[in-house]
């Protein structure tokens, strides 16, 4: 069994470097732009399931691709509420710079290594709770595909605890790798947690091998 683990494409929110989370934004036309190329690249694989977090940036990341999709069965779309984004709580809305000078002290903690029961933003969601409801997420998608390829497209947050259980990191190592806008991730393996990750933060299809592509809010 084989999970392709994506990232959105960008939204105007991403490229300001504000704080998103649970707010329905939508790509803008660079994500789409990002979201077309990750499909043309993913357009031979065959999936048999395909499941997105219900916000709009991940729906449409994930239609994207499918339409793209040279696959025998091109699978239909659903969707799985636990893969939605972290809340940011107060932050939402936010410039990161504007938070990192405003509340000092929660930032730094936030961007530091933060604990796993710790809030992403006064009144928001903690790393914790994301890897919960996540692996129950992809607990479902692996069921459901019987062994066979998986399209899950979710957010930078609930990507970021999915890889973290399948490398064998706790969660106060969550910054240790990037998840760029429409970067593609793949895990390997027999079932839900016994995952190996193949490929890591893959943005090459919208940037140089040796560039990176980034945002400036996380």
């Amino acid at each position: 069994m084989r999970i392709f683990l994506v990232r959105h494409g960008e939204t105007t929110w991403n490229a300001e470097g504000r704080y998103q989370g649970r707010t329905d934004t939508h790509l803008a036309p660079a994500g789409i732009e990002q979201v077309a190329a990750l499909g043309a690249r993913l357009a031979d694989v065959d999936f048999a399931y395909a499941v997105a977090s219900p916000l709009r940036r991940a729906q449409d990341t994930a239609q994207a691709i499918l339409r793209a999709n040279r696959g025998a069965v091109v699978p239909t779309l659903h969707t799985d509420a636990d893969l939605i984004e972290i809340s940011h709580g107060a932050w939402e809305g936010k410039l990161a710079t504007d938070v990192s000078r405003d509340d000092a002290a929660m930032f730094a903690a936030w961007r530091g290594r933060p604990p796993a029961t710790m809030a992403a933003g006064p009144g928001g969601e903690s790393l914790a709770h994301v890897g919960v409801r996540a692996a129950a997420a992809v607990q479902r998608a692996c069921a459901a595909a019987s062994g066979e390829n998986i399209l899950i497209v979710a957010h930078d947050a609930v990507n970021r605890v999915i890889l973290c259980d399948a490398l064998g990191l706790s969660y106060e190592h969550v910054w240790s790798f990037d998840q760029a806008p429409a970067t593609l991730n793949t895990l390997r393996g027999a079932r839900a947690g016994e995952l190996i990750v193949v490929r890591l933060n893959d943005a090459s299809h919208v940037c140089p091998i040796d560039g990176d592509r980034v945002h400036g809010a996380l």
